[in-house]
């Protein structure tokens, strides 16, 4: 009687584990440069809309950074320019793939920065953030950037 009922549920989801399986090696075999670009849209989206949102209305932003901002190592408006300037010059570079690395290295530093200081309970959403900076850190723009055009029209340092 248990080999029947063996047998029946293999007979009727042994399509479907060999379906699913196929799905699965189709999926790995997705190239990196594929999945990079969405995440560098992604990340950029995220600066972005900071950066309208603090643009829209300097007065609220500068006196932000003088209160709920505030670091204890950076002048309220030096700050507030500095942030700005990052927000809204790393997605355009992102969204290029231009100069993903070191973008990525500031952007991680950035939300550290806000985790630790500023937002501290708001970590579900900058764990969130950080390992999309970390797999850019780590992996690069991929195939479709400036980066990887540059890379291959300029030898290595190493090589000459």
């Amino acid at each position: 009687m248990n080999e029947v009922r063996i047998i029946r549920f293999q007979t009727h989801f042994l399509p479907l584990v060999r379906r699913t399986e196929r799905v699965v090696d189709w999926l790995d075999h997705i190239p990196y440069s594929i999945l990079a670009i969405p995440l560098r849209f992604a990340v950029g989206v995220i600066f972005w809309n900071s950066a309208t949102a603090h643009l829209a209305n300097w007065d609220t932003t500068l006196e932000l950074f003088e209160t709920d901002y505030a670091l204890p190592f950076i002048p309220p408006h030096i700050a507030a320019d500095l942030v700005i300037t990052i927000e809204t010059v790393a997605p355009i570079l992102l969204v290029l793939g231009l100069a993903v690395r070191p973008t990525a290295l500031i952007l991680l530093g950035m939300t550290l920065v806000i985790q630790i200081l500023i937002y501290p309970q708001a970590w579900p959403t900058h764990i969130q953030w950080a390992a999309m900076l970390t797999i850019l850190l780590c992996r690069g723009a991929g195939e479709f950037s400036l980066d990887r055009l540059f890379k291959r029209s300029t030898p290595r340092i190493s090589q000459q």
